[in-house]
């Protein structure tokens, strides 16, 4: 006889109870450590996290389950994700900026690292290929600096760039 797998109830920021099995929960490393110390009878309260982004964040768990998490190429070989990792990964994490964000601190908290690399990865695919400036508009981001600090910041790390572009030359003519 088949017994039905023991629950366990995490409840949301919002005060939404939902119910999910043990080992799908204890993909979490927080939740995991927490039934250890405490047994599955009792509710887990997680303030930090919304119920739309626990269903998601379940959502995923159920699905690494039984499919191994992606391994994520670094550097990133694509902006986009497709090329990264699987169809369901890139569809999963196709979402809204706030979303993403939220999915980061959730997956931070709850410590489910496979989740959180994805989510970081998704954030540097946006990212790659533009400008600081294309950046700070593709995430609202403030120019805090004034044209004179900004002309100093660049001045000061003038020697990076140089020697990025230095070690990209000597890789580049290395491998032809």
């Amino acid at each position: 006889l088949n017994m039905a797998e023991e629950k366990v109830k995490l409840i949301s920021h919002d005060g939404e109870t939902i119910e999910v099995d043990k080992s799908i929960a204890c993909q979490s490393v927080l939740i995991k450590s927490m039934l250890e110390d405490s047994g599955t009878e009792e509710e887990i309260p997680l303030p930090n996290v919304k119920s739309n982004i626990l269903k998601k964040i379940i959502e995923y768990c159920e699905h690494i389950k039984d499919n191994p998490p992606p391994e994520i190429e670094k550097p990133l070989r694509s902006a986009n994700m497709h090329d990264v990792v699987d169809a369901w990964y890139a569809s999963f994490i196709e979402v809204e900026q706030e979303v993403l964000f939220e999915i980061i601190l959730a997956a931070n908290y709850l410590d489910i690292k496979s989740l959180l690399e994805l989510a970081c990865a998704t954030v540097a695919s946006m990212m790659k290929g533009k400008t600081p400036e294309q950046i700070r508009q593709l995430f609202h981001i403030e120019k805090d600096f004034t044209p004179e600090e900004e002309a100093q910041i660049i001045a000061e790390n003038k020697w990076a760039e140089e020697s990025f572009q230095a070690i990209s030359q000597l890789l580049w003519s290395s491998r032809y």
